[in-house]
C-alpha cells in the first residue's frame, strides 16, 4: 500500500522566493531513501504565520490523508518561530520523546541545538513532526527518531511502512543487570 507523507517547509524567506528551499527536498531525499515501502510526498511552502501553518497541517492530515507530515524550520527561540505552537493546536496528543530524542543527539553535534523547540503529536491516525530547518540537521533528527516511526504509525492504523536494515528499531534488546 502506498504510504503518504506531507512535508512542510515553514520559512518567510523561502516562501516569498528570497532564497531557494533546500530543506523540504532533504526532507523528501531522506524519506525516499529511508523506506523500502512506496511512498508519495506531498510538499508544502508556507511563511512563519501560525494560522496558514495550522491549516497546512489540517489539510495535509484531514483532506490529503497523509499518514506522516514532517515540518522543517520555524522551530528556534525567534519571535517568528511558530512552528511547534502551529503543531500542538492542530494535535490531539504530543509525543514527547521525540522532541526529546532529536534534540539529545543534536547537541552532540551543535551546542545552539538547546534552543530547538522541535515537537511531534498525533492528529487522528497521523503523526507530525518538527524537525529544524538546516538540512543536515535533518538527517541528524530523522536517523534518531525514524526507527520508531513504523511501531507508531502501526499504532495508530496508518499504513504500514518498511524501513530500511539502518533504521529498524530493536525492540527486543536484551536488559542487562548491572551486579
Amino acid at each position: 500500500m502506498l504510504a503518504r507523507f506531507g512535508v512542510v517547509t515553514v520559512s518567510d524567506r523561502a516562501s516569498d522566493g528570497t532564497y531557494t528551499d533546500r530543506s523540504g527536498p532533504a526532507v523528501e531525499a531522506y524519506l525516499e531513501d529511508a523506506l523500502c515501502s512506496p511512498l508519495v510526498c506531498h510538499r508544502r511552502l508556507v511563511p512563519d504565520e501560525r494560522p496558514i501553518i495550522e491549516a497546512v497541517l489540517k489539510d495535509l492530515v484531514d483532506e490529503v490523508g497523509c499518514d506522516m507530515v514532517v515540518t522543517t524550520g520555524g522551530t528556534g527561540p525567534a519571535k517568528r518561530d511558530v512552528t511547534p505552537e502551529a503543531t500542538a493546536a492542530v494535535c490531539d496528543r504530543i509525543i514527547p520523546g521525540f522532541g526529546e530524542e532529536m534534540r539529545r543527539v543534536s547537541i552532540q553535534e551543535i551546542r545552539t541545538a538547546l534552543l530547538s523547540r522541535q515537537i511531534a503529536g498525533i492528529r487522528g491516525s497521523s503523526l507530525i513532526v518538527n524537525l529544524p530547518g538546516s538540512p543536515r540537521a535533518i538527517k541528524t533528527c530523522l536517523d534518531a527518531v525514524f526507527p520508531a516511526v513504523p511501531d507508531c504509525l502501526d499504532q495508530l492504523g496508518a499504513t504500514n511502512i518498511e524501513v530500511v536494515d539502518r533504521l529498524k528499531a530493536h525492540r527486543h534488546r536484551p536488559v542487562t543487570k548491572q551486579g
